[in-house]
C-alpha cells in the first residue's frame, strides 16, 4: 500500500480540479490509502466520495502562512508516503525537505512560470510538450515525468436524455451540431470559433447546422455580442457552465478544440471517451495527442478560415467524421484510460520511493 496526500486549493471545477477528484476517488477505489486536502466549501470536496478521507485548509492565496503552516502539521501528522499538488497556489504552500518523507509530486496541466514549482521533488508533465518546458527550464530530466489525464469511460445516454436537451435549446432533431467546451477565456479561441462558424453554410445536406458553446467566464457577454455582430445568434446556444457538459459533446456531430494555448486538452479526451470526431487547432497539447486525419483533424492556430474550411469538410463527410471518431476512441481507451493512468501513477509512486 503506498499512502498519498492530494493537495488542491480553490473553490472552482476546473481541469486540474476534476482531475484530482478523478485520481483520489480511483485510487480510494483500489485499496490505497488516500488524503485530499482541499478548500472549505469547494466544489472539489462535494465530488469526492463519501469515505475518502478529507481535511479542510483555506488556501487563500500563495503567501497564506498560516494555511501553510497548517499544511506542514497535516503532513507531519498523517505521514502519507506522496503528497501531491495541483496548479500553483498548492504547490507553493506546501514544502517538504528534500530527502525526507513524504516525497512531493508537483502536477502540472500548462505551461506556467517554473518558479513557483522548483522545490518539489518530482514533477509530472501531463504533456510531452510541458516535459521538455520543465526540462528546458532547468529541471533534472531524470526527475519529470510525462503521465497523462484520464476521464471517466462512458456509455452511450439514452434518447430519452438527450431529446429533451434539444428540445430546451430549441435545436431541430435534424440538425448538425457542432460542440465546444471551455472557459470562456480569451486562450480558448472561442472568438475565432464564432468567425469560422459564420461561414459555414447554415444548410448542409439539407440539415440546418448548429454550434454549441458549453462554459462559462470572463469573455460571456462579449462573445455573446460577437455572435450578434455575425449574424448568427439565431445558430449559437450558450448552455454556461454544466456538470453534465459531456451531454453536450454527446448530442454533437462533431467536438472542436479551438485553443491558442492548452497544456493538454482534457476536452477531446471527453470527446474521444463519447466516441465523436475531434477537430482541433494545433495548440501543443492537442498536438501531442491528435495524428493529424487518423483520431482527429488538425488546423492552423489563429487561422478561422481554415478552422471554416475543416468544419465544413467534417460536417459533409459522414463517413470521415465515424473513422476519427472510431480511432480517437481506442486512442483513449489505450492511452488515457483511468487503468492505464492510476497505473502509471501507482507505477511512479513506485518508483520514487524505492529511489
Amino acid at each position: 500500500m503506498i499512502t498519498s496526500a492530494h493537495i488542491v486549493a480553490g473553490e472552482a471545477l476546473g481541469g486540474a480540479e476534476l482531475f484530482s477528484v478523478r485520481l483520489v476517488n480511483a485510487l480510494h477505489e483500489r485499496g490505497q490509502p488516500v488524503l485530499a486536502i482541499n478548500s472549505p466549501g469547494g466544489r472539489v470536496s462535494a465530488k469526492l466520495q463519501a469515505d475518502v478521507a478529507q481535511i479542510h485548509v483555506p488556501m487563500r492565496a500563495i503567501w497564506d502562512l498560516p494555511s501553510r503552516w497548517r499544511i506542514s502539521a497535516i503532513l507531519r501528522q498523517r505521514q502519507p508516503d506522496i503528497v501531491q499538488t495541483y496548479m500553483g497556489r498548492a504547490t507553493r504552500l506546501t514544502h517538504v525537505d528534500r530527502g525526507r518523507h513524504p516525497i512531493h509530486i508537483a502536477r502540472l496541466g500548462g505551461y506556467y512560470n517554473p518558479h513557483g514549482y522548483r522545490h518539489a521533488h518530482a514533477w509530472v508533465a501531463i504533456s510531452l510538450g510541458i516535459r521538455d518546458y520543465l526540462i528546458r527550464h532547468g529541471f533534472p530530466a531524470r526527475r519529470v515525468f510525462h503521465i497523462s489525464n484520464f476521464v471517466a469511460s462512458c456509455n452511450p445516454s439514452p434518447p430519452a436524455v438527450l431529446r429533451p436537451l434539444r428540445r430546451e435549446f430549441a435545436i431541430p432533431d435534424d440538425a448538425l451540431i457542432v460542440t465546444a467546451v471551455g472557459r470562456l477565456h480569451p486562450v480558448k479561441g472561442f472568438d475565432d470559433l464564432l468567425a469560422a462558424f459564420a461561414t459555414v453554410p447554415e444548410w448542409i445536406h439539407e440539415r440546418p447546422v448548429y454550434l454549441i458553446l458549453v462554459g462559462d467566464g470572463p469573455m460571456n457577454a462579449s462573445l455573446k455580442c460577437y455572435a450578434q455582430q455575425l449574424g448568427i445568434g439565431q445558430r449559437v446556444r450558450w448552455p454556461g457552465w454544466r456538470d453534465d457538459a459531456g451531454l453536450f459533446q454527446e448530442m454533437a456531430d462533431l467536438c472542436i478544440c479551438a485553443s491558442r494555448q492548452e497544456g493538454l486538452g482534457s476536452v477531446i479526451l471527453e470527446a474521444w471517451a463519447r466516441d465523436r470526431a475531434v477537430l482541433s487547432t494545433r495548440a501543443q497539447g492537442p498536438v501531442d495527442i491528435i495524428t493529424h486525419g487518423e483520431n482527429g483533424w488538425l488546423t492552423p492556430l489563429d487561422d478561422p478560415a481554415a478552422l471554416a474550411a475543416a468544419m465544413e469538410r467534417l460536417l459533409r463527410d459522414e463517413s470521415l467524421r465515424q473513422q476519427l471518431a472510431a480511432s480517437g476512441h481506442r486512442t483513449f481507451l489505450t492511452q488515457h484510460s483511468e487503468e492505464a493512468i492510476v497505473s502509471a501513477y501507482l507505477g511512479l509512486y513506485q518508483r520514487l520511493l524505492a529511489e
